[in-house]
């Protein structure tokens, strides 16, 4: 009887179908750029809805961020909100992407963007 609960368990679970997909962390950094960045009110609306998406439970931490005051030519300033959120893999992410809170940000506050790239990558939890 054991074992047969065991293996409804791993028959269910996405972690122990694919632990390979399990074992790294996934960052999920995007970058927002306002249609009107010179517009404080859009800018607090992106705002407000970011600080709503940060609450989907699954993400392990969430930063947001606005440009530095760096100058070295490598660096791009020209995004509004840097969203930088971290998973415990991606199997998290996966999903985040499906939230609810998630599917409703990006219809409430989609129409404030002209442009959105992310960049996701995945290593290890911990480089020593």
């Amino acid at each position: 009887m054991q074992q047969a609960g065991l293996a409804t368990i791993g028959a269910i679970s996405p972690l122990a179908a694919e632990p390979e997909r399990a074992k790294e962390l996934f960052i999920h950094h995007v970058f927002f750029y306002l249609k009107d960045p010179q517009n404080a009110k859009d800018e607090a609306k992106l705002l407000e809805g970011l600080h709503k998406l940060a609450k989907v439970p699954n993400i392990e931490y969430v930063h947001i961020g606005k440009p530095a005051e760096t100058s070295r030519s490598v660096i791009v300033r020209d995004y509004t909100f840097s969203w930088m959120c971290f998973f415990k893999n991606i199997i998290e992410e996966e999903i985040y992407q499906t939230h609810p809170i998630h599917l409703d940000f990006i219809k409430d506050y989609a129409h404030l963007w002209e442009k959105v790239v992310v960049y996701d990558s995945v290593g290890p939890k911990k480089v020593s």
